[in-house]
C-alpha cells in the first residue's frame, strides 16, 4: 500500500491550534483568500442483514415487507441517483441468520469456490468495503473463509488476529476515489476504512475460535492501527464498527464500544450496528452523554445505525470543505431510511420495492430453502405461540425443554454423572421487542414442518450440558430475572413490566425445578451479568421435587453452546461443561417431534410471577394477534394500544 501522499494526517491533526488561529483572522484578510472547494459525499450503510435477502418470512411461509436486502437495494439505488458522490458499506453480520442462511450452512453446505447467496446478492451492489460481525464466526473459520473468498469487495477488521500472529483480514484499507465538487471540478480523495467486531466472539464462539483467533479491545485496536492508517494520509476515515452505542465509563473489552471509539483522533465517521436498533432516533439512545440522538452524532462525529435484516438504509450526507491540503467535514446530516412504515392502525406500508437483480442472485437458493423448510417433522394437537412467554410458563419453551431432557438422559446414563438430576434451560427467542409486533411464534394446530421448529428455536446453537450446584441454579435464575423492571408496590400509576433493553435470549426458564419471581425486588444482576445488588433476591420458593433446593446438591443443566461458553455471563456456566454435543438444539427438537409424531404442548407451570397487590398497575405488550389467546394460568386483561403496533395487557392479582 503506497504511503506517498500529499500530507501527513497525523501532523495535520497535531496542527489543530494553527488551524484555529487561522480561523480567527480578521474578516478583511479572510475575504482575500479564494473560496474553498466544497463537495457533498453520501455515505450509505447496511448492517445486520443476517442473510435476509428476499422479503419473505420463511417461518410463516409468506411475503414480508419489513425485511430483505432486495428492498434495501431499492433505497440504495434511489439514494445514489440523487447525488453525484456516494460510497456504500456493510457493517457486518451478513453471513449467518434467516432460514436461507441455515439452508446453506446445514443442508447445502458451502465448499471452496462456491458463492454464498448473501454474497452473491451483495456482489450485485456497489459495496466499497465491509467488516465482520460476531455472527460471521458462527459456522467456523473454514465456512467464513469460503464465504469471504467470493466477495467482490474487501473486508476489514482491526481487532481480530490469528492465534500466533498474522491477520485474518486486513485491519484497514485505503481507497482512492474520484468525486465531483459543487463547481463541477473533480477531486481524488483517499478514503480510509477500518473495521471492528465485539471481542466477545471468543466467548460466544469458543468452540470455533479457541486456539485459532485472538480478539482485542476495540479502542485499543484502534489506538494500535490508526497511526499507520493516518500515516497513509487519508482525506477521510470511516470506521465500520460492528458494535453498538452505550454510555458509561470505559472499562475495556466493551461489547458496545462505538461511543468510546468516537473519541479516537482521526476517525471522522462511525457506522455502527450489532444492537439491531435505529440511530439516530431510537429511544434507547436518549440521554446518553456524548450522543446526539437527533442529529446523529457521537461526540460530534456523524454516526448511524440502520436497524437490522435490511429494515433501513443508513444515509450520512457529508458536506466536505477543502482548506489548503486538508478536507474537513463542514456539516452533515444523518438519516436511517426505512423500507416500510407502520400506520397507527398497525398496517405495514412498503416504502421500497424489491430489486429484480437482487432477487435473481438468490432465486435458486431461495426456492431450495422453501422446500427445505417445508419438510414435515410431526404434528401438534394445539396451537403453539410465544405471545405470553415473558410473563408465564409457556408451551413453546416447554417443548424445547422436554426435547433437551429426552436427548440428555440416555447420554448421561453412560457417564459418571448418571445419578445427577437433569434440568433444562431454554429461552424464548421470538417475543416482539425491538423486532416488532410481528416477531412472535404463532403456529396453528396441525402438521409441523422444519420451518415451525426453526420458528420455535431461532438460533443454530449446539447442545451442551453443564454441571452446577443448587446455589448456581438460583443465581442462574436471578440473572435471567433481570428482564423485569423493578415494580414499586406502593405506586398506582402504570409500570411497564419488561425491560425492553434486555435480550429475551437471556431469559432462561429452567425446567425441573419450581420457583416464583418477585419483581418488587431489585435485579441482582445488571444487563451484562454483573452482580450489582448482592442483598437482592428475586427468586423465591425455589424447589426441587417439592422441597427447598439443596444449594450444595449437584445438577446437570442442558443448555446451548452460547450459554455454556459464557454468553450472557451466567453464574456457573463457563467452567463446568460435561458434554459438548455435535447436535443442534433445533435437531434435538426435530428428533423429539418425529418420535412423538403428535404432541400436545402444555406448560407445566413450574414458574410464575409472585403475586402483586391489586392496586398496582403493571403492564406488558405483546402481539395484537394474542387477543383471545390468553392462557388459563395467566391473570391479565387487554389494556389498549401498546404503541408501535403492539397490544397492551395489564396483569391482574
Amino acid at each position: 500500500m503506497s504511503r506517498d501522499r500529499r500530507f501527513n494526517r497525523r501532523e495535520t491533526l497535531k496542527g489543530g491550534a494553527a488551524l484555529a488561529a487561522a480561523a480567527a483572522m480578521p474578516s478583511a484578510l479572510k475575504a482575500q483568500a479564494p473560496s474553498p472547494a466544497r463537495l457533498k459525499l453520501r455515505v450509505l450503510e447496511t448492517t445486520d442483514l443476517h442473510v435476509n435477502v428476499v422479503p419473505y418470512d420463511y417461518f410463516r411461509d409468506g411475503p414480508d415487507d419489513t425485511v430483505g436486502l432486495a428492498k434495501t437495494a431499492n433505497l440504495i439505488k434511489a439514494a445514489q441517483a440523487d447525488v453525484k458522490n456516494s460510497l456504500l458499506f456493510d457493517n457486518g453480520d451478513f453471513l449467518q441468520g434467516s432460514s436461507l442462511g441455515d439452508y446453506v450452512a446445514y443442508k447445502k453446505g458451502l465448499k471452496a469456490g462456491e458463492t454464498h447467496p448473501i454474497v452473491a446478492a451483495m456482489n450485485a451492489l456497489p459495496y466499497l468495503c465491509g467488516t465482520l460481525g460476531n455472527h460471521e464466526f458462527n459456522y467456523g473459520l473454514e465456512f467464513l473463509d469460503h464465504g469471504l473468498a467470493k466477495a467482490e469487495f474487501p473486508i476489514v477488521c482491526a481487532n481480530v488476529e490469528r492465534a500466533g500472529g498474522g491477520s485474518l483480514v486486513d485491519a484497514w484499507r485505503l481507497f482512492e476515489q474520484s468525486f465531483e465538487d459543487e463547481a463541477g471540478h473533480r477531486h481524488v480523495l483517499q478514503i480510509g476504512v477500518i473495521g471492528f467486531v465485539p471481542p466477545q466472539i471468543m466467548q460466544w464462539d469458543k468452540g470455533n475460535l479457541d486456539g485459532k483467533l485472538v480478539a482485542f479491545d476495540i479502542v485499543e485496536a484502534a489506538q494500535k492501527h490508526m497511526p499507520d492508517l493516518l500515516d497513509a494520509a487519508p482525506d477521510l476515515v470511516i470506521a465500520l464498527c460492528h458494535s453498538g452505542i452505550a454510555g458509561g465509563e470505559r472499562r475495556g473489552m466493551e461489547e458496545n464500544a462505538a461511543l468510546h471509539l468516537s473519541r479516537i483522533e482521526g476517525i471522522d465517521v462511525i457506522l455502527t450496528g450489532h444492537q439491531h436498533l435505529v440511530f439516530p432516533g431510537g429511544k434507547a439512545f436518549d440521554g446518553i452523554p456524548g450522543v446526539d440522538n437527533v442529529k446523529g452524532a457521537l461526540n460530534g462525529k456523524p454516526a448511524c445505525q440502520p436497524g437490522f435484516w435490511g429494515s433501513h438504509l443508513g444515509i450520512i450526507d457529508l458536506d466536505l470543505e477543502k482548506k489548503g491540503e486538508r478536507w474537513r467535514i463542514a456539516d452533515f446530516k444523518v438519516e436511517p431510511k426505512p423500507i416500510y412504515e407502520r400506520t397507527p392502525e398497525r398496517k405495514i406500508v412498503p416504502k421500497a420495492s424489491a430489486e429484480p437483480a437482487i432477487l435473481a442472485a438468490v432465486k435458486a437458493d431461495h426456492e431450495a430453502t422453501l422446500i427445505y423448510m417445508r419438510e414435515p417433522v410431526g404434528s401438534t394437537a394445539s396451537p403453539i405461540n410465544s405471545f405470553f412467554a415473558l410473563v408465564a410458563d409457556d408451551p413453546s419453551i416447554q417443548i424445547v425443554s422436554e426435547a433437551q431432557i429426552a436427548y440428555a438422559k440416555p447420554l448421561m446414563a453412560q457417564t459418571q454423572w448418571k445419578d445427577l438430576p437433569i434440568l433444562s434451560a431454554a429461552a424464548p427467542f421470538k417475543v416482539g421487542g425491538r423486532s416488532g409486533p410481528g416477531f412472535f411464534t404463532d403456529i396453528p394446530a396441525g402438521p409441523l414442518a422444519l420451518k415451525n421448529v426453526a420458528d420455535i428455536y431461532l438460533y443454530p446453537n449446539t447442545v451442551q450440558i453443564v454441571k452446577v450446584t443448587g446455589a448456581e441454579v438460583r443465581e442462574w435464575l436471578e440473572r435471567s430475572a433481570g428482564i423485569f423492571n423493578r415494580i414499586d408496590p406502593a405506586k398506582t400509576e402504570e409500570q411497564p413490566l419488561i425491560n425492553q433493553g434486555f435480550p429475551s435470549f437471556n431469559f432462561d426458564v429452567i425446567d425441573g425445578v419450581t420457583y416464583r419471581i418477585d419483581v418488587t425486588q431489585a435485579s441482582r444482576y445488571d444487563g451484562d451479568g454483573k452482580l450489582v445488588a448482592p442483598e437482592a433476591h428475586r427468586i423465591v420458593d425455589l424447589a426441587f421435587n417439592g422441597k427447598p433446593i439443596d444449594e450444595k446438591a449437584q445438577f446437570l443443566v442442558v443448555t446451548n453452546n452460547y450459554r455454556a461458553s459464557g454468553g450472557g455471563n451466567f453464574p456457573g456456566t463457563k467452567t463446568t461443561v460435561v458434554l459438548e454435543a455435535p447436535d443442534l438444539n433445533r435437531d434435538v427438537i426435530v428428533r423429539y417431534l418425529v418420535e412423538k409424531k403428535t404432541i400436545e404442548p402444555k406448560a407445566d407451570g413450574n414458574w410464575a410471577l409472585a403475586p402483586l397487590p391489586p392496586h398496582v398497575n403493571v403492564t406488558f405488550v405483546t402481539s395484537p394477534a394474542a387477543i383471545g389467546k390468553l392462557p388459563a394460568t395467566l391473570k391479565a386483561q387487554p389494556a389498549g394500544d401498546g404503541g408501535e403496533g403492539f397490544a397492551k395487557y395489564r396483569l391482574l392479582s
